[in-house]
């Protein structure tokens, strides 16, 4: 199921001011990460070798949604103390958001602190009524109430994400419906399993309301790793996985005027991988039939000089188009675009990965088996009683006693 992907709302703090810069800053310092950097985790692709690594290793497993990657961001304005809300894109781009309150998950009526969720945007789509709700999907998190959480598992972080981000802010949108009215989108917490229940999340994945593309398997006991973490495996079908380049279109020269480029006629389609920095060198060419050139120019889209996603067509040995990422600064780094190239010719067919899961089950449970018990606490041993002098005070000589006392008792000599 494909779907749009939406626009990210809210205003978009203007680039190179001085409120982006003390965001930057101030995120960096929560995330522990250069303010220039975008603080989110990037997959790597899936290939042969990591159906070992998920035998070998605690994975859990979800839907990889067909959205646009977000942090969403909480803080607090050191002049107001009032609570503001972000979204973080790709590009480390800010977008200010008005009508979200977050409460504490303590005292709800108090705002919750410094906080930096991690997920995506998708539009849920109705099959009955057709409309069309824009959600944020939570998966993560980074921080959470002023605590990083970064270095802390995954269930861990999960935990935190359902009891201390989610769970007061679902409570209040039930004891205060009206509140919603202002939200500029729904917010929920992605369903996550165990790695060999893969089934039944492409079973779920049917009665999804958005678009979805294979799954994202995350390593449970890793820590959240800034930039690209190799414990957080993209799988795809080998033949629906993509690439995103910067696209270049090259005219042919016209024939009365060589010096001159034809723009009425086809031109060429370079894909061009990015090598960092403002680099960029042509790596391939893209493949478009004479129908899709037409719906091109009749869209009066930009093509040139645009960065796009495309996935590679075995029927024409070539790559095709899938759609613009306006989300995203450049394309593929040179190296991702090496791996991507190695999990579609090494990738790893749904049937195949399937198949595993009772081998993958059958590990997990075998690592329960080694795990050593936590040790339980030992009931406390009884306090020994103290001498029967502290207990009853020193004993005093009893008045009847043969060695001691009156010789004559009730007119009888003793």
């Amino acid at each position: 199921m494909s779907g749009r992907v939406p626009e990210i709302p809210g205003t978009r703090i203007r680039p190179g001011s001085d409120q982006e810069a003390w965001l930057r800053g101030t995120v960096g310092r929560m995330c522990q990460v250069a303010p220039q950097c975008f603080p989110g985790s990037q997959p790597v692709s899936f290939a042969q070798g990591d159906l070992v690594k998920l035998e070998s290793q605690d994975f859990w497993v979800c839907e990889k949604s067909d959205g646009i990657r977000v942090l969403l961001v909480v803080c607090t304005d050191p002049i107001s103390k009032t609570q503001m809300v972000y979204l973080v894109d790709r590009k480390n781009d800010y977008y200010e958001l008005q009508g979200l309150f977050f409460p504490h998950h303590e005292n709800p009526q108090t705002p919750m602190l410094n906080t930096v969720v991690d997920g995506e945007l998708v539009y849920d789509i109705d099959p009955r009524t057709n409309q069309e709700t824009m959600r944020f999907l939570a998966f993560d998190c980074l921080v959470v109430n002023d605590q990083n959480v970064m270095s802390r598992p995954l269930d861990k972080r999960y935990g935190r994400l359902k009891e201390w981000f989610y769970k007061p802010f679902a409570t209040m949108k039930r004891d205060h419906s009206h509140v919603i009215q202002s939200h500029p989108f729904d917010i929920q917490v992605k369903d996550i399993r165990f790695s060999y229940h893969a089934e039944q999340v492409f079973a779920d994945m049917a009665n999804l309301q958005h678009g979805c593309d294979g799954l994202i398997y995350t390593c449970v006991n890793a820590p959240y790793t800034p930039k690209t973490d190799t414990n957080i495996l993209k799988w795809k079908q080998p033949s629906e996985n993509s690439i995103d380049f910067k696209l270049i279109l090259r005219f042919p020269p016209l024939h009365d005027n060589p010096s001159q480029p034809d723009y009425h006629a086809k031109p060429v389609f370079l894909l061009q991988v990015w090598c960092g920095g403002n680099q960029y060198e042509t790596y391939d060419q893209m493949y478009v039939d004479n129908d899709e050139w037409e719906r091109m120019k009749s869209s009066g889209e930009q093509y040139d000089d645009r960065i796009v996603e495309v996935h590679w067509d075995p029927s024409v040995s070539s790559w095709r188009w899938m759609r613009f990422r306006n989300d995203k600064p450049n394309g593929n780094y040179r190296g991702t675009v090496e791996n991507i190239v190695q999990s579609i010719m090494d990738g790893v067919e749904k049937d195949t990965l399937l198949e595993r899961s009772n081998s993958i089950r059958t590990a997990w449970k075998a690592r329960q088996l080694l795990v050593p018990p936590q040790p339980q606490p030992q009931p406390s041993a009884p306090l020994a009683l103290p001498p029967l002098e502290l207990r009853y005070g020193r004993l005093a000589t009893s008045q009847w006693s043969r060695v001691s006392g009156p010789s004559i008792v009730a007119g009888m000599n003793r």
